[in-house]
C-alpha cells in the first residue's frame, strides 16, 4: 500500500537530531520513498509503502513526542485514470 504521510513538526530541530542519531526508525513492512519539507521546515510530505496502517502507527510511536501525524492512502494517478477509464495520462 502506497501512503502519504503528512507530518506537522512541534520541534523541528530536535527532529532532524534524532534523524541524525537514529535514522528513520522504519520496522519491517515500512519503505520510505521520498519527502518534501516545507521552506519553513514546519511541515513535511513524505511518500511511503507500507504493509498496513498498523505498520506506519508502529512507526509513528518513535516520534510522537516531537510529530503530529496524517496518513493518507493513495494510488498513482495513471492508476486511477486507467480504473476511471480515462486512460494514459501525462506526466
Amino acid at each position: 500500500m502506497l501512503f502519504m504521510v503528512i507530518e506537522q513538526f512541534r520541534d523541528s530541530d530536535a527532529v532532524y537530531k534524532r534523524f541524525a542519531e537514529r535514522g528513520r526508525m522504519l520496522p519491517a513492512g515500512v519503505t520510505y520513498v521520498d519527502s518534501w519539507v516545507e521552506p519553513d521546515r514546519e511541515r513535511c510530505f513524505q511518500l511511503m509503502t507500507a504493509e498496513s496502517m498498523t505498520a506506519l502507527q508502529e512507526w509513528a510511536k518513535n516520534w510522537n513526542d516531537l510529530v503530529d501525524f496524517q496518513f493518507i492512502e493513495v494510488i498513482p494517478s495513471r492508476q486511477a485514470a486507467a480504473e476511471a477509464g480515462a486512460g494514459q495520462i501525462e506526466g
